[in-house]
């Protein structure tokens, strides 16, 4: 490799560790490996692949760290992991025959009313209320696997904050919303990255060389997560949502 190859590679590999370890706890990881992986050239809709690729190690490696520490509600996963799936595959096919770019503006509102709710419930996810699953539990997880499965596939941005939202208004503590919320990304990064390679837009050495470090960033991000608990997890989510937030709406600027 050249010296340019080379100073990309190492920037993505930086890149990676940071976006994991924050992804790995909070969600929210494409807010630096997505702008990364454009610096890189390649075109949009390989940019998608190639970060798919990339984060379904950061994904699958916070999702056994969860799954090791008892951090994840396995029994309810179990069956949502092939919802979440299915919907990914049809959001990654309905991409290449619709723009996402009308999404931006509903995203915008809905990243900013979860941090407003997460900010005034003040003992929110401090501690778990979660009853079990029943039949309004199997039908609200259910429903919100498959849309923020397709939503993950199609856009993605703030698909980590979403489930967590979602996990915690089922009763889950943050740091188990954020376990349960990582299995769930994995599924939708997996249905996304297959239908990527099947249209062959996923760049495998940029996608790997990330891939790599976000192992790593994910390995460390996880295990902070599952030493510190809600108290250290809680402000970080909101501080991720606030930027996605930010983001969004930096990209609806003309």
């Amino acid at each position: 490799m050249d010296s340019i190859s080379m100073e990309m590679i190492s920037f993505l590999l930086v890149a990676g560790f940071v976006g994991a370890f924050i992804d790995s706890v909070v969600g929210g990881g494409g807010l630096i490996s997505m702008p990364a992986l454009m610096m890189t050239g390649l075109p949009p809709s390989v940019v998608l692949g190639t970060n798919k690729l990339a984060a379904i190690c950061c994904s699958a490696t916070s999702s056994i760290s969860f799954l090791r520490s008892g951090k994840m509600d396995l029994g309810l996963i179990k069956y949502l992991f092939p919802v979440s799936l299915l919907g990914s595959i049809l959001g990654a096919y309905t991409v290449r025959l619709i723009p996402p770019e009308f999404l931006k503006p509903l995203v915008v509102v809905m990243l900013i009313l979860v941090a407003i709710y997460t900010v005034f419930k003040k003992d929110w996810g401090d501690t778990s209320t979660y009853q079990g699953v029943n039949q309004k539990v199997g039908i609200l997880s259910g429903c919100a696997a498959f849309v923020l499965g397709f939503y993950d596939g199609f856009f993605g941005p703030g698909t980590g904050s979403f489930l967590i939202f979602v996990f915690l208004m089922l009763g889950f503590d943050f740091v188990v919303a954020a376990g349960n919320a990582k299995a769930l990304n994995m599924a939708s990064n997996l249905g996304a990255l297959a239908t990527f390679l099947v249209f062959g837009s996923v760049n495998f050495v940029y996608g790997f060389t990330m891939g790599i470090a976000m192992i790593i960033g994910a390995i460390a991000g996880s295990k902070f997560a599952i030493a510190k608990g809600a108290a250290y997890v809680k402000p970080l989510f909101i501080s991720v949502t606030t930027l996605l937030v930010g983001k969004q709406l930096w990209d609806l600027l003309p």
